[in-house]
């Protein structure tokens, strides 16, 4: 698992294209990343363009609480569920405090809480907001956007390691209609985390010791599954000072400094609730979510199965397309270990599954959850890359098209995103 990559590295966002050395440095990162861009925003916008048509044809939409999966146009949609916490966050900051509801003796004892969300997303939403004077919605979708070209870059240069420059390309072209990435241009906090992830990754791959802290750091102040990426980060700095390839004061600072985002809002909500475990209390009472060891997952696969939708949180459509989601996975996870990745891509990717997997959860949002663990593209990447570039095109640009049915409408109308 820790064999070092074979593959030539290509230069890195950071790093001069080798190949025209003679141009400005703007025109060769535009050469080298353009195609990336081009690729991942086409397959973009016709996701999104079949998803707001499909929005529009059914029309549930407006018969629907704006909270909750409706609105006034289709393009509403993308800031409800949880979109509206982040926007009410943007707009109003936290108050956090575990409230109990009135005479609840079910599974849900607490009220829904802003202080559930990590606040990097709707941190970024403020400046956005008093910089192009656009309201939460609009100022959300904007750094939901910009943050998933940052993701497709990031997803490319990991690819890239293995299979080159054509097989990133296939990668960020995976990222744009990989089930789930309905929520990649909607006012979820999403994009922002797998670019984060992403070039954490593409930083300790390349030995940017301290570039990775940083970005581990930021990814633990916007989502709580961080920790895998935390975990991986750990893992691979031991590995470097063990070796001693890197000196110690780098990877050993990589390590401190990960972890300080994630433990450090755990920390605030809990001294403001009064309740060191205040977090984890408001995602168990207050939405149902807690780590089961499986449980669910179980249930879910073994119910789905047979026809039968009677478990916890059941959304029959938008289930069956996250247990197709889940075999996927965990059918790409033997063929990653194939191309003998570093282990922090490894470590990443299977402790995402296991976090994902092991929690109790509305099912119908593994697709989206799962999207971290895109190094599992990266198998499929190198086999594309032999495929030529019109026809990888067409193939793409069909699942793009299907994408805003089981990526998309599954997710917001026929599931809880």
């Amino acid at each position: 698992m820790t064999a070092p990559v074979t593959a030539t590295p290509p230069a890195g966002p950071c790093d001069p294209s080798p190949a025209t050395p003679g141009l400005p440095l703007a025109r060769r990162w535009l050469r080298r990343y353009g195609p990336v861009l081009a690729m991942y925003g086409s397959l973009k916008l016709i996701g999104f363009g079949s998803f707001m048509y499909l929005l529009d044809s059914a029309g549930d939409f407006r018969r629907k609480n704006p909270r909750f999966g409706g609105g006034a146009h289709t393009w509403d949609v993308l800031g409800t569920w949880d979109g509206w916490w982040y926007q009410q966050i943007a707009l109003h900051g936290y108050h956090p405090a575990l409230v109990p509801v009135p005479g609840a003796t079910g599974l849900i004892t607490l009220q829904g809480n802003s202080a559930a969300f990590f606040p990097l997303y709707p941190a970024l939403m403020r400046p956005a907001m008093e910089v192009t004077g656009l309201g939460p919605f609009g100022a959300g979708l904007l750094v939901s956007v910009v943050a998933s070209f940052a993701a497709a870059l990031g997803v490319h240069a990991v690819a890239a390691r293995f299979g080159g420059r054509r097989a990133g390309l296939a990668a960020a072209g995976l990222w744009a209609v990989w089930p789930g990435s309905g929520v990649e241009w909607a006012v979820y906090s999403d994009s922002l985390y797998v670019a984060l992830a992403a070039w954490t990754l593409y930083a300790v791959l390349t030995r940017r010791w301290l570039t990775a802290g940083v970005l581990a750091f930021a990814a633990g102040l916007n989502r709580p599954t961080a920790a895998a990426l935390i975990a991986a980060l750990a893992l691979a700095a031991l590995l470097a000072l063990r070796r001693r390839e890197d000196g110690v004061a780098r990877p050993l600072t990589a390590m401190v400094v990960a972890p300080l985002g994630l433990f450090g809002y755990l920390g605030w909500v809990g001294h403001r609730t009064g309740d060191y475990g205040g977090y984890f209390r408001l995602q168990s009472q207050a939405w149902g979510h807690e780590f089961d060891f499986g449980r669910q997952t179980l249930d879910v696969l073994t119910s789905v199965a047979v026809g039968h939708f009677d478990y916890l949180f059941a959304l029959p459509f938008a289930d069956v397309i996250g247990v197709g989601v889940v075999l996927l996975d965990l059918a790409l996870l033997p063929l990653l270990f194939r191309l003998r990745p570093p282990a922090v891509l490894v470590v990443h990717t299977v402790l995402t599954l296991a976090l994902v997997l092991g929690s109790q959860q509305y099912f119908a949002n593994v697709s989206r959850y799962l999207l971290p663990a895109f190094p599992l593209f990266v198998p499929l990447a190198v086999a594309l890359r032999r495929v030529s570039l019109p026809c990888l095109c067409v193939v793409l640009g069909l699942a793009a098209l299907a994408s805003g049915s089981y990526a998309g409408y599954a997710l917001f109308e026929l599931g809880v995103p």
